[in-house]
């Protein structure tokens, strides 16, 4: 058993280091400048209508009947529980350390492009969306394939099915249980076993409550969580104002460093810094993943356009905000020149809760990581368990016991990564999740004209 493990391991390995290797983050950001390019840099030139038809419209008083889909809003909430998650907090650690603060500047770039990346993917969930006869809406990824690309393309739009059907139990659910288990255990005692029954418990009452349930979940715990780690982001740089600058400069010019690394030639340390800047970013915000789309495709909205700038807005939270906070956090600290580096650390949520205690007084630093780490994790089982939920209705043509099956073996895996380490089915979800942007980029470059041409009717209507 333990060689079989072994060679489990050495398979994923190799796998791994292409789904999240150089060319397909090429690939990905690639993506994103072509269809940054194709909607003449809709993330700069659209920004204030964005902001003003996002967060703005929040203000606006709104009809409260969306019948059996979700509002705009619960939509993009839904989608940024599944966003948002352990990789804003340990993801940019780990990415920190390991491609030095330079890495912070390539995730920026990432997360530039990313917002038309996602803004193309929620045009087409929308545009190709299927609706049932009491009028739920569906769709994601595997639908605009299917349809917009037709029949022939039905395979790749069931790779894409499998390999996020999967996936959800993976970096959906074991990986965010066994830290909501540690985080549990740090602030409440709690043993990991009573935490999985716990979470499993409240997992249930969600998830077997359908999509609005969830919706409604993820529409007050999500602005609570983003809310109270940017009130603590904010604190931290508050605390260490003076030292933003510096912060800043370390950023930038780490990120264009052509000094050797570990006695390599010159410039590997630049490309350490792209690929883990990029890769973090991606991981972060999902963009180019297909997951969020499959979240927007439910809302209620008829404009694929109006959902769409919501995706530019969720990465903007997500990767410039959210990343960003834990990441001067983590530079600001010192906490990189410590002897060993990340090895020196249980884990990369252990070096961004010393990080967060060297700023914050006493030991408020780390109980504000494992709060947010909690409730980061929770969101992100809430949302792909959603994700899954669609992956496996269109593999099995909405099958109710199929899907019943799966909601019940999802909850049940909350106990499973509660109890378990978990670190090979986190590699294993974590290559699953890479390899699940292949057949959602092909597709996105194939329908990129319809999105340019979606795009400019919908501005021409609107005069903006």
């Amino acid at each position: 058993m333990e060689k079989f493990m072994e060679a489990v391991t050495k398979v994923n390995s190799v796998v791994n280091s292409f789904a999240w290797g150089p060319v397909m983050l090429v690939l990905l950001v690639g993506t994103g400048i072509l269809l940054s390019v194709g909607t003449g840099f809709l993330q700069v030139r659209k920004f204030g209508y964005i902001m003003k038809n996002t967060v703005g419209s929040l203000f606006r008083k709104k009809d409260a009947d969306h019948g059996n889909n979700l509002s705009p809003f619960q939509a993009v909430t839904t989608a940024l529980a599944g966003t948002v998650g352990t990789g804003n907090i340990a993801g940019v650690t780990g990415a920190i350390f390991m491609g030095g603060p330079g890495a912070v500047f390539w995730m920026w770039i990432s997360a530039f492009f990313g917002m038309c990346t996602k803004y193309a993917e929620i045009v087409l969930a929308m545009k190709y969306r299927e609706t049932d006869a009491d009028g739920t809406h569906k769709g994601g990824p595997m639908y605009y394939i299917e349809k917009g690309l037709g029949k022939n393309w039905k395979w790749l739009a069931v790779i894409f099915a499998i390999l996020g059907g999967i996936a959800s139990f993976g970096i959906g659910n074991i990986a965010q249980s066994s830290e909501i288990a540690g985080a549990m255990g740090s602030i409440f005692g709690v043993a990991p076993l009573a935490a999985g029954v716990i979470l499993a418990v409240i997992v249930a009452i969600v998830v077997i409550g359908g999509v609005q349930r969830i919706g409604q979940v993820t529409s007050y715990l999500v602005p609570f969580m983003a809310s109270f780690y940017i009130l603590a982001g904010v604190a931290v740089i508050v605390l260490r104002i003076t030292d933003i600058p510096f912060g800043l400069k370390t950023i930038f010019t780490e990120a264009f460093s052509f000094k050797a690394v570990e006695g390599a030639i010159f410039g590997v340390a630049i490309m350490k810094a792209m690929q883990n800047g990029f890769a973090r970013g991606v991981f972060s915000n999902e963009a180019g993943l297909g997951s969020a789309p499959i979240a927007h495709a439910a809302s209620s909205s008829e404009e694929p356009c109006e959902q769409a700038i919501w995706g530019v807005f969720e990465v903007f939270i997500d990767t410039i905000v959210i990343c960003t906070i834990t990441a001067l956090a983590v530079i600001l600290s010192g906490v990189l020149n410590t002897t060993g580096g990340l090895d020196a650390f249980a884990s990369k949520g252990a070096a961004a809760v010393e990080a967060f205690n060297i700023i914050l007084p006493g030991t408020l630093g780390g109980t504000v990581i494992q709060i947010s780490l909690l409730f980061f994790a929770l969101s992100t089982i809430l949302g792909w368990s959603y994700y899954g939920e669609r992956c496996w209705g269109y593999l099995s043509k909405d099958n109710k016991v199929v899907i019943l099956v799966y909601k019940v073996a999802f909850v049940l895996f909350c106990i499973v990564g509660a109890v378990g380490s978990g670190t090979l089915m986190w590699s294993i979800a974590d290559t699953l999740n890479g390899l699940m942007a292949i057949p959602n980029l092909v597709g996105l470059l194939l329908l990129c004209p319809v999105v340019f041409k979606v795009t400019k009717e919908y501005f021409d209507k609107v005069g903006k």
